[in-house]
C-alpha cells in the first residue's frame, strides 16, 4: 500500500526485534519483495526513535478518546484506527507545509486525493 500511495519502492524495513515484525510469514514476504531488514537491539526506543514516539502518541490518542467518552475497552482497534486516520491528514515537519492529503479545487468543489 504505501508504494501504492507514494510511487516509491520499499527497500528496507527498521525494527526492533521486539515482536512486531519477527514472524517468519514476514519474513518469507520480504524475501519475496526484495526487502533488506535491518535490526536495532530489542526493547532500545533510543534507537527507534521516530517509531516509538508516533506509536506512543497512537496508543495515547486512543486512550484518551476511550477515557474521555468512558468508552468500553472492546473499542479498542477503532479508536486506534481513528487515531491514525486523524495523524495521517495532520501536517507535519518533516512535509514542512504540505499535508498529508493534497487539495485540489475546482470551482466551487474541494477534491482530496
Amino acid at each position: 500500500m504505501v508504494e501504492l500511495q507514494s510511487g516509491f519502492k520499499v527497500k528496507c524495513v527498521r525494527s526492533d526485534k521486539g515482536g512486531e515484525f519477527t514472524s517468519s510469514e514476514f519474513d518469507r514476504l520480504c524475501e519475496e519483495a526484495g526487502i533488506q531488514r535491518q535490526f536495532s537491539m530489542a526493547y532500545t526506543p533510543q534507537q527507534n526513535g521516530v517509531v516509538e514516539r508516533k506509536n506512543r502518541t497512537v496508543v495515547e490518542m486512543a486512550k484518551a478518546m476511550l477515557h474521555g467518552k468512558e468508552l468500553p475497552y472492546y473499542l479498542w482497534a477503532e479508536a486506534v484506527h481513528t487515531a491514525v486516520y486523524l495523524l495521517n491528514r495532520c501536517p507535519t515537519k518533516a512535509l514542512e507545509t504540505k499535508l498529508l492529503l493534497k487539495r485540489i479545487v475546482q470551482g466551487n468543489q474541494v477534491l482530496l486525493i
